[in-house]
């Protein structure tokens, strides 16, 4: 008789990885959003808040190529320009993108509410805390400063400009784990509130949380989701739980507050062997 022997982790999470706007800073990803509308508006083009969330966890240039590819902006960008969007006029607003987004991530770098909380308990269990990102190394070196003096300092610090390629490939993933020196991946918890970067944790063989109410999915501020119906809220907040499950994510919950909960889950299930 022939068998596979397969051997299984048993013990408990490691470490941590977490986003950064959405997720934990800028409540509602607005800084990049606001961004990307007035970069294609000096082209001309108009583009919606959702056209410029959708794309949101890739690399900043990835991004804005996503956004050209994107139908109904090629079509106004061929309306205006008389042609379809280039390789070139992307660089272009790649490099506008950037001193605007440097100015306009101080404006939005508070901290999500909960984040501290959170963050505390876990290093109280025992985990490395990382964080990754779409932005560049100098976007991310002011949104470093920024937390810092809101008492939030990563173990780990890994951008887009640090590895091969950006989400979703698994590249800044496995370097915060490597930087942590936390092993193996299903010792991993990726929290994000991006497809892309939810996408990445799962490539990297982690286990994965999205974040449907302060981030990306709904796209929306603290006031402005405080200021929604209930009833609106709660269909908005359905539909962002479901994008994240189709995605392949197997925890979804409304803010970093409620991770805590889910790491508990995640060690009863490895205790079993389970795996990511």
């Amino acid at each position: 008789m022939t068998f596979i022997y397969q051997r299984s982790y048993c013990g408990p999470l490691q470490g941590i990885i977490l986003d950064w706007a959405g997720t934990t800073i800028d409540y509602g990803s607005q800084a990049p959003a606001m961004v990307f509308v007035e970069v294609f508006q000096r082209q001309g083009v108009g583009i919606t808040l959702e056209e410029a969330h959708r794309p949101m966890g890739k690399a900043k240039w990835d991004h804005i190529l996503d956004i050209t590819h994107m139908a109904a902006v090629a079509q106004r960008w061929q309306a205006v320009h008389g042609r379809l969007p280039v390789k070139e006029d992307v660089d272009a607003m790649y490099e506008a993108f950037i001193p605007l987004q440097v100015k306009a991530l101080v404006d939005y770098a508070f901290l999500i509410p909960g984040t501290k909380e959170a963050v505390a308990e876990f290093r109280q269990r025992g985990l490395k805390v990382g964080s990754n990102t779409g932005y560049n190394r100098e976007m991310v070196n002011l949104l470093l400063a920024a937390a810092a003096k809101q008492d939030y300092i990563p173990d780990s610090t890994v951008c887009a400009d640090d590895v091969p390629a950006g989400r979703p490939a698994p590249w800044m993933a496995l370097q915060n784990a490597r930087e942590m020196g936390v092993y193996p991946m299903e010792a991993v918890v990726k929290v994000d509130d991006t497809l892309p970067g939810l996408e990445a944790g799962l490539n990297a063989g982690m286990w994965t949380i999205g974040v449907a109410k302060t981030g990306n999915e709904l796209g929306l501020n603290k006031s402005e989701v405080d200021q929604l119906p209930v009833k609106t809220l709660q269909t908005l907040l359905k539909q962002a739980y479901q994008r994240m499950y189709r995605a392949g994510v197997h925890y979804v919950v409304d803010g970093i507050w409620d991770v805590p909960v889910v790491l508990d889950d995640i060690n009863r299930r490895l205790a079993k062997g389970e795996r990511p």
